[in-house]
């Protein structure tokens, strides 16, 4: 049953044979564990995932979250029985630190722990990843009162966690947000304004929901740079820990989406005056951080659900491939000859080739998100600082890939997968069509497309004068001469690899030979998805090798999607850099009156 959602041997492939994951049992942060305890968690996450999480997640879409006659959110039952069983599993808790109730395994073994629950059902799921990473932003900038009175309480599963940015009038413009945090005699703050676009804004389960707001405080009027960050809680919480009486956080209503529907999505008021603490109005805030380096603090909880929507979107392209090959295997339908019987339509080259495409994209996704996984475990436990620099700034350079890759072509397997099975594709009677629903969320999810686009050519290329991206490309080059002296296929495809290697360079550069800004950004969402391919054809290429000659069915079929992404997935970068080089102002000079 569980490779009805995931491969476990491609998983298992990619953390051991690939990744060596073993090797980070030699660092003393993760010394107590082992291969056994890697793989005891991932059979943990498979069972639980299976057991409690897959079979509401049919439910939980057709019976969306709605508002009670009392202002309450209805979800349904199952929804809070899955999450409790999960903290209960210590999943949850798992990569934490052991100081504050964790047991530090490694982000890489996370990650595939992950990819599970995204898999099975990624409505359910998203409670708790929010949940993970507003307990890492805390215990990453928050005071020691931050952390014991937040943070120890959402790493046991007792609170919930949300990050509340957006605005109606500013939407993804962050710099436009209005609401205001007024510091109090007592070192609070308190905050008016109200948040939209609020994932898990708002529920009944758990003890309490920290909501993570930015704001301006009374000094700074505008501007990106004049934010704060505040903890705000629905309920209060004493410095003793207890949750006390309700915090003026109201919740205004919820949005409607087209998939995804489990996951409530609100809008919410803070500082309302309908929950006024004390009898005084405005929503209790505790500041986290400095003031006015809000936002940055933020990008902590900000980059690693950009990770987690990568997972998800491999979760969703994984379960919609492994559904449709299943079909595949099994419907029936035309003839080698008119007097044949009819075969399974497995045996049809367009089927095949709509089946590799999604192979591709899945695994390549798969491998990219877990190397960031990698990369995360790297810049906490290597050996020296130049290392521990050396990871973090790759994986800085890496997260818009990585969340923008998985969400805009898994969407495509999730089509593809709808194809595979025709016209029942198109119905309720197979879960493809919901996969896909589910799926189309994360092109706008944590940033949309556009905006990880222009951080990557804008900043993330350009960082430290261009040094990080000559250490990928550098490793990249690394790969192709491991090509070089193994079989004549890969080398070939290490010679593929190189010419577009170049090209990312020479073509990086070119754009950026003068301080113009607006030319180069107009075509960033090119540059992102022609970078993206070259990527992921990197990280193909290094599973070819990590198959070494070994002749089972499992890697002739790794090597073959290899194959299939270099062949008729690369080359599609190559009018996409001529573009890209070209400095193409169409997209300029178009008036807005002519559309």
């Amino acid at each position: 049953m569980t490779d009805q959602y995931v491969s476990r041997q491609d998983l298992d492939f990619l953390i051991e044979d690939w990744l060596e994951t073993s090797a980070l049992t030699l660092r003393p942060r993760f010394a107590e564990h082992s291969v056994e305890t890697f793989r005891g968690a991932l059979d943990l996450a498979a069972e639980l995932a299976v057991a409690k999480f897959a079979p509401h997640n049919r439910t939980a879409d057709t019976q969306e979250p709605c508002l009670r006659d009392d202002g309450t959110v209805r979800l349904i039952p199952e929804v809070q029985v899955a999450l409790e069983a999960y903290f209960a599993s210590g999943l949850h808790s798992a990569p934490f630190p052991e100081a504050v109730g964790g047991a530090d395994l490694p982000m890489t073994i996370r990650t595939g722990v992950g990819l599970w629950f995204a898999a099975t059902n990624c409505s359910t799921s998203g409670y708790a990843n929010l949940t993970a990473a507003a307990a890492n932003l805390l215990l990453a900038h928050g005071s020691t009162d931050v952390i014991n009175r937040f943070a120890r309480p959402l790493i046991a599963g007792r609170f919930f966690g949300t990050m509340c940015l957006s605005e109606t009038q500013a939407g993804s413009s962050l710099a436009d947000i209005t609401t205001r945090a007024t510091r109090q005699s007592d070192g609070t703050y308190r905050i008016h304004g109200d948040k939209m676009w609020i994932s898990a804004g708002d529920h009944q389960m758990g003890e309490n929901i920290v909501h993570l707001v930015l704001a301006r405080t009374d000094r700074i009027e505008s501007g990106i740079r004049g934010t704060s960050l505040f903890a705000v809680p629905k309920y209060l919480v004493g410095e003793d820990g207890a949750v006390g009486e309700r915090n003026d956080v109201t919740l205004v209503g919820l949005n409607h989406k087209m998939g995804n529907r489990g996951t409530t999505n609100t809008v919410l008021s803070f500082g309302s005056g309908d929950h006024e603490p004390g009898g005084r109005p405005g929503a209790v805030g505790h500041l986290v951080g400095e003031e006015n380096r809000g936002i940055f603090h933020m990008f902590h909880m900000m980059n690693e659900m950009r990770i987690a929507v990568g997972l998800s979107a491999v979760g969703l392209g994984s379960a919609g491939y492994l559904a449709s090959l299943e079909y595949a295997r099994t419907r029936r339908q035309g003839r080698r000859a008119p007097s044949s019987e009819p075969v399974p339509i497995i045996e049809h080259p367009d089927v095949r080739r709509m089946l590799l495409a999604q192979k591709s994209y899945v695994e390549g996704g798969l491998a990219l998100v877990l190397y960031c996984g990698r990369l995360m475990d790297d810049a906490a436990t290597e050996q020296t600082a130049a290392r521990r620099e050396d990871a973090a700034a790759l994986l800085d350079l890496l997260t818009p890939v990585a969340k923008s890759f998985p969400a805009q072509w898994c969407l495509v397997a999730n089509d593809l997968a709808i194809q595979v099975h025709g016209g029942y594709g198109y119905t309720r009677d197979y879960p493809v069509e919901q996969h896909y629903r589910d799926n189309r969320l994360n092109l706008i999810h944590e940033g949309t497309h556009g905006i990880q686009a222009a951080d990557l050519l804008g900043r993330k290329v350009r960082a430290r004068d261009g040094a990080t991206l000559a250490r990928l490309t550098e490793l990249m080059r690394s790969t192709i001469g491991r090509a070089r002296n193994s079989s004549s296929e890969r080398k070939q495809l290490g010679a593929e690899l190189l010419r577009r290697v170049e090209r990312l360079e020479t073509t990086t550069a070119a754009i950026w030979q003068d301080d113009d800004v607006a030319d180069p950004l107009a075509n960033a969402t090119i540059y992102l998805e022609a970078f993206g391919h070259v990527v992921v054809a990197w990280l193909w290429l290094e599973q070819h090798i990590a198959t070494q000659n070994r002749d089972t069915d499992f890697h002739s079929g790794k090597r073959l999607a290899a194959r299939y992404f270099f062949e008729y997935e690369l080359p599609r970068t190559d009018s996409q850099w001529d573009v890209l080089a070209q400095r193409n102002t169409l997209l300029q000079d178009v008036e807005p009156t002519w559309l």
